[in-house]
């Protein structure tokens, strides 16, 4: 039995370790952007994923819509970058 215990021993350190420096960093990372997403309201400057700049004009369930320099755009929440949102707002 103990034997049995010493041989698994490795693998449920190898697990534990990537759950703390892996998985929970993430799982965190990602409630913090749904916490993000919600907060979301309209007039707040954002920067998307993909580096477009606005300023949100109108808010739906999921989607958002940005105003640009070029015309309004309607995309997901989960497009905007929480980040560099962050960081354009101590601007």
């Amino acid at each position: 039995m103990l034997q049995q215990l010493n041989q698994f021993a490795p693998f449920l350190l190898m697990f534990v370790v990537i759950y703390f420096f892996m998985i929970r960093p993430q799982q965190k990372k990602a409630k913090q952007e749904k916490a993000f997403e919600s907060t979301l309201k309209v007039g707040d400057k954002i920067i998307t994923k993909s580096g477009l700049h606005g300023r949100v004009s109108e808010l739906g369930e999921t989607t958002v819509v940005v105003e640009t320099m070029s015309g309004k755009l309607k995309m997901e929440r989960s497009a905007i970058s929480m980040e560099m949102s962050a960081s354009l707002a101590k601007k």
